[in-house]
């Protein structure tokens, strides 16, 4: 289990990799000797939200590997930098845009190495890529819906759908697929005829509306026509409550939000999601955003140009492997901007390096 204490503190991390800088040999640093630690210039391009959490990184791996020196550029989106070839790496509080990826495959001609760096927040006031949590009126019996659901309800007739910047059929279904009914979901009585109203954030380089059409659409970007979008920005009151406020007045209704606006209303509440149709239908918690058992789990990643068939650079690598290490993770908890990687999803990304 995941023991949580005051300020997002008490991750477990002593399952994770205890870091130790490589042993380098190098005349030209050590005139002969054995030496700690690696050398060169790391730069990387990183978002504004995530330049606390880089400079811990590098105070602590300096520490270990005191001949690294850094070149930081913070900017609101920090891809540029990599496809561009000013940075080696970039930090990114979300998935990358297909936009982004193009970008770079026109330049490298093959796609970035990605590797996740924690799970996005739950319901951290200072959290930042927080998981989507489905959400009804209270009123609603409904308790839980499987992905194909979701994408029923949220989403429309769609020939294909995008795996990063390849287009794929295997995600096409017709408007049989569609759910505009709660009847269609299994309610009776009254409920079996009224039609579902349909609530979303503005579907424009959102992080939440791209996790739901990577995960529930099938890399799909058609959208239910109907839902009414809330547009954030410009308004005194912001997108996020006026969206479950909205749901708390209609009996009828279902949205999509964040955890941290949805449980302070007490008018609605949130569902339990599964990948798969029958279950198993797992509540959206901080254990199981951390296990990642929840559907709708967000992450953060870093992306670095590693061509294909070649190994990292001997410092880019020593650095990700700070990262993903329990010191490194230790760093994203003190930060609280995002949950750690729990063992598993980390020795997977330690894969990754290879």
């Amino acid at each position: 289990m995941v023991a949580v204490a005051a300020h997002g503190q008490g991750y477990d991390l002593q399952a994770l990799p205890d870091y130790a800088p490589q042993k380098t040999e190098d005349p030209a640093h050590c005139h002969g000797a054995v030496c700690h630690g690696v050398w060169g210039v790391i730069r990387i391009s990183g978002t504004e939200l995530t330049q606390h959490l880089i400079h811990l990184w590098e105070d602590h791996f300096l520490r270990r590997n005191p001949n690294i020196r850094f070149g930081d550029y913070f900017v609101p989106s920090g891809f540029a930098g990599l496809a561009t070839g000013t940075a080696d790496i970039c930090v990114i509080g979300h998935s990358a845009w297909r936009s982004d990826l193009v970008s770079f495959e026109q330049v490298f001609g093959h796609p970035p190495l990605e590797i996740m760096f924690a799970t996005g927040g739950f319901d951290e006031r200072k959290g930042n890529t927080p998981g989507v949590i489905i959400f009804v009126n209270r009123a609603n019996p409904i308790a839980a819906l499987a992905m194909k659901q979701v994408d029923g309800i949220f989403g429309a007739a769609r020939s294909g759908g995008w795996n990063g910047t390849r287009w794929s059929t295997g995600g096409a279904r017709s408007a049989a697929g569609n759910i505009r009914t709660w009847g269609q979901l299994g309610l009776k009585g009254a409920w079996s005829t009224e039609p579902i109203h349909v609530y979303g954030l503005d579907h424009t380089l959102s992080n939440w509306s791209e996790l739901l059409q990577r995960v529930a659409f099938q890399g799909g970007d058609m959208w239910n026509p109907a839902m009414t979008e809330f547009v954030r920005g410009g308004t005194e009151v912001p997108a996020d409550v006026r969206l479950v406020n909205a749901v708390a007045r209609d009996r009828y209704a279902i949205g999509f939000d964040l955890m941290r606006v949805i449980e302070k209303n007490p008018a609605v509440k949130a569902l339990a999601l599964s990948r798969h149709e029958g279950g198993p239908y797992i509540p959206p918690t901080r254990e199981t955003m951390y296990r990642r058992t929840y559907p709708l789990s967000n992450a953060v990643y870093i992306y670095v140009n590693r061509p294909p068939g070649k190994p990292l650079s001997p410092r880019i690598r020593e650095f990700l492997t700070y990262i993903l290490s329990r010191q490194g993770q230790r760093d994203v908890v003190r930060d609280g901007m995002f949950i750690p990687l729990n063992p598993q999803a980390d020795r997977d990304q330690m894969g990754r390096l290879n």
